[in-house]
């Protein structure tokens, strides 16, 4: 049974009412030129984190953003949008699950990160579900309305599953990349409109399984060049694994170069992509927490000049691999999610890896493991582990709170080293169970450190405090 809980600064009572909105002043003063990096939303230098909320509202869906600063990040400089939010096209409908996923990047090409919000459930009148959301950033934060996107055919129900933002044709110019249940589309035109006016370019995507769901797509230089691959992502019907497919970006007819990474193995729950071996090429790291009856993996595939795997074998490591902290157990769910920055300052890319059910003192609470970047890959040595009952971490650790169930890495204080974003999504708030909530652990030289931590959970951002809400569940990727 839980009791004690984390208690954040936000008075439950004040939320009875619902939709508050935090001052988007609270975004802090931006440069007096915007810096085009795809995370900064007010064009201030420092990085932006989103969360998305897609259970909030009765499932309409929500998103938090908290500003970066050289103080690192806090709820007084954040904002909460949903569909009825001024200037974010759509209704808020229950349902929706507006923040079922979020990125950004610069999809106007002004200089400021636009936000782009998934809601692969949402009704669409005359078209399939789903849609996708661009929310304009610029100098004040997310106040400059945006746009909304639609399947862009009969068959193509949940469109805004998945999305990305990267170079594809290889011209030098990112795109919109945006994946449904079946299908994947770029949109190779300058920025988006949403007035039905917009070209949505399909892969040659014949390759796919009749019966793939598909997740999401991430993006990488894999081959070290300087044109983007791409990894399709999601599992296969009725039960039958994970498929992951990578294709060669470039120009041409994309889809024809691809190559099936996995088709049938243990579902790959989450993926992260950064240079772990420093040696210029991407490198893709899939979590597999339901593996080995549910103790948990993660597998590296390497980048290399002919693609993912087409030189050094994968690499998986779980918690019975030397070096990684813990014991690998029936149900850790070790690999529930990951993501790889460089946390060290060092140049290598380090590995978060959450464990949400990892038992701490006797009860499945939850943990996050940090595995190290070296040159000859992921380090045996100086991995590191945090849960809530490691010193100075703010809460106490109890059965079902699901510490780790989320994990980011940003660069929030722009100090050249990431910071942690956790989330225990099962973590009660006062009297309303599963709520959620959110750590921030700063990067070091070291590793990870608890001094100067942060945490909060949605209440703080101004969410509707509901049963279920699992704030953290979804991070900018």
């Amino acid at each position: 049974m839980r009791t004690r809980k984390l208690v954040t600064a936000a008075a439950l009572t004040a939320l009875a009412a619902g939709g508050l909105l935090v001052p988007v002043a609270a975004a802090g003063p931006a440069a007096a030129e915007p810096s085009g990096q795809r995370d900064d939303f007010n064009g201030d230098g420092y990085t932006d984190v989103a969360i998305g909320g897609p259970e909030a509202n009765g499932k309409a869906g929500a998103v938090g953003v908290t500003f970066g600063s050289a103080s690192g990040v806090s709820p007084s400089r954040s904002v909460r949008l949903t569909q009825n939010s001024a200037g974010v096209p759509g209704t808020a409908e229950p349902g929706d699950q507006f923040g079922e996923n979020v990125t950004s990047g610069d999809v106007n090409h002004d200089g400021y990160a636009d936000l782009v919000v998934g809601a692969p459930h949402e009704k669409v009148d005359g078209k399939p579900d789903g849609s996708l959301s661009i929310v304009w950033g610029g100098a004040k934060g997310l106040t400059d309305g945006g746009v909304a996107l639609v399947a862009p055919t009969a068959d193509d129900r949940n469109f805004g599953q998945g999305a990305a933002f990267s170079d594809l044709d290889g011209d030098g110019t990112a795109q919109l990349q945006v994946v449904s249940g079946r299908h994947f589309w770029w949109y190779a035109e300058s920025t988006p409109r949403g007035d039905g006016s917009d070209v949505a370019l399909p892969l040659e995507d014949d390759f796919l399984p009749e019966d793939v769901q598909l997740d999401g797509v991430a993006a990488g230089r894999f081959a070290g060049t300087s044109t983007n691959d791409f990894v399709l992502y999601g599992k296969r019907g009725d039960g039958g694994g994970d498929y992951l497919a990578t294709f060669r970006g470039g120009p041409g007819d994309i889809g024809y170069s691809h190559r099936v990474l996995s088709d049938g193995g243990t579902e790959a729950r989450s993926v992260a992509t950064g240079d772990i071996n420093k040696d210029g090429m991407t490198d893709l790291v899939t979590g597999e927490p339901v593996s080995s009856g549910g103790a948990g993996s993660v597998t590296v595939r390497w980048g290399a000049p002919g693609g993912l795997d087409t030189g050094r074998e994968p690499d998986i490591h779980d918690q019975n691999s030397p070096g990684v902290p813990g014991t690998g157990e029936n149900g850790d769910g070790f690999g529930a999610d990951v993501s790889v920055r460089d946390v060290t300052g060092d140049g290598y890319a380090d590995i978060a890896v959450g464990v949400p059910t990892e038992v701490v003192r006797g009860s499945e609470a939850g943990a996050i493991v940090l595995l190290k970047g070296s040159a000859s890959g992921v380090s045996t040595t100086g991995a590191q582990t945090f849960h809530q009952e490691t010193s100075r971490v703010p809460g106490i650790g109890e059965a079902g709170d699901r510490f780790g169930a989320g994990v980011h890495l940003a660069d929030i204080d722009k100090n050249g080293r990431a910071d942690l974003f956790t989330a225990a999504t099962g973590e009660d708030i006062g009297t309303v169970a599963d709520a959620g909530a959110v750590w921030v652990l700063r990067g070091g030289s070291g590793g990870l450190t608890t001094h100067n931590i942060t945490s909060f959970n949605g209440a703080d951002f101004g969410f509707t405090a509901n049963a279920g809400l699992e704030f953290g569940e979804v991070f900018d990727h």
